[in-house]
Order: structure tokens, then sequence, then C-alpha cells
């Protein structure tokens, strides 16, 4: 899942974002109510972290204006007041939560969870594909019974998958949600990783779940499923078709 911060104190910012990076999130970070806006309107965003007291204008104001464009993530505002006046003034601008600074890190992602899982889509603790399960609080994966280790961010991708098992998603999508703004949409990064998370979880077993839809993306689940047969051209090895690069800003 991809998080906007909006947090102008730069230590700060530095700590949550490695924090979350951490935990799996993909991460893009801004220090101000103006750039929190175009960043906002340029990339799909699960969630955003916004502080009250930024440059330009605040946090109220970006929520607001968020609120207005018909943004409809959910957002959780940080602060250093702890007046109930502030709480009050940022959840009817359209806040979803309200953190005070300072706060655990701990309390912060447990925040999000719960925000991530009233944001309209059922987010279980536990996701299960045929016989793989990955536990999304722990996040581990077992494929019939057998842990399976991954690094963070192939962990990312696979919860992704995961989730939208059943249906095809292109690499933009994948882009969009699993990587920052630093992602570079002409590199091969995603095959790199669809290759790796696919020699892990379908090494050794008699059906795959992984498969590559030429010029299309990623199919996730056993093509016996509902809605699987009707998906031609579905292999094992991935293959980059033309204009399926992700639409995202190239920072290269």
């Amino acid at each position: 899942m991809r998080l906007l911060l909006v947090e102008d104190d730069a230590r700060i910012a530095r700590f949550v974002a490695k924090g979350l990076r951490e935990q799996a999130y993909a991460v893009d970070v801004t220090a101000n109510g103006e750039d929190a806006l175009y960043e906002a309107a340029i990339n799909s965003y699960d969630l955003i972290i916004l502080d009250v007291m930024i440059p330009g204008r605040n946090g109220f104001e970006v929520c607001r204006e968020l609120r207005r464009a018909g943004q409809r993530m959910p957002i959780l505002m940080l602060t250093a007041r702890d007046a109930v006046e502030d709480r009050i003034s940022g959840l009817d601008h359209g806040a979803d939560d309200y953190l005070t600074k300072p706060f655990e890190f701990r309390e912060l992602l447990a925040r999000l969870r719960a925000l991530l899982r009233r944001s309209g889509e059922l987010r279980p603790a536990r996701i299960t594909v045929a016989d793989l399960v990955l536990d999304t609080g722990a996040q581990s994966v077992a494929r019939a019974g057998r842990n399976i280790p991954v690094t963070t961010k192939e962990y990312a991708l696979l919860e992704f998958l995961a989730r939208n098992a059943g249906r095809v998603v292109g690499r933009a999508e994948i882009a969009e949600h699993v990587w920052d703004e630093s992602f570079d949409p002409f590199s091969n990064l995603i095959e790199v990783y669809v290759n790796r998370v696919r020699r892990k979880i379908d090494s050794g077993t008699g059906k795959p779940l992984l498969h590559t839809r030429r010029g299309a993306g990623y199919f996730f689940g056993l093509l016996g499923e509902a809605g699987a047969a009707e998906l031609p051209e579905v292999e094992g090895a991935p293959h980059r078709g033309k204009g399926n690069s992700s639409g995202r800003k190239s920072h290269a």
C-alpha cells in the first residue's frame, strides 16, 4: 500500500517514513501544503498522514481541498496541538482520525491498520489464496504449511497481488500501490520482483499461483478458479508488453 506523508519536520519525516517502509508500505514524503495537493492529484494513495502545522496551506486547508476534489482516501492528521477544538476542526474538515505528537510509532501503525480496514474494503488479518496464507500482522507467508522467507518489498508485492486475487493487475497499478515516487517506470524492477516471488511461492508445487498475461499484467490464483478460464495467453514467465509501463513520473 502506498502512503503520502506530509510533515515539515525533517527529523520526524525521516523517522516515520523509515519505520513505515520497514512495515512494507511505499511512502512519498512532502513538507508543505501545496506539494501535498499536487502529489495527491497526480498519484493514487491508499492513505495520507497529514501534519497540521505545515508551510503554505496548513493541514486543515489541505484536508478540506482534498475532500472538495473528491479524494476519499483515509486521512490521519498529526499535530503537536492537543486542544479539543483542534481535533474537532480536523475531523470537521474531513479527517478520519487524529494523532497528537509526540506519539508511539506502534500506535501510529495501529491507527493506520484501523483506517485501512474502514476504508470501504475488507482487509482481513489473514489472506488465503488456495493453500497460500499471508499473515498481515506478522508479514509472514506460508504455502501448504511451509514458511516462505520474503523480503519487505517481496511481501508488499505479494500482499497486493493476494488482495487482488482473481483478476489481472497491470504494471501501472502495481507501481502505484507497491512502489513510491522514486520508481522508474522504464525499469524492469517489477518483473524482477515478480520472478523472485514466483520462484519462492511456486517452486516445487504442482499448481502455480502467479501467472503473466502478455500485454496486460499478472493474474494471482489458481487457473481453475472462477473467471480464470477467460484469460488467454496466461503464462508462467513474465513478458514486458509495449505500452504497459506505469504512467507515474520518472525521477531517473
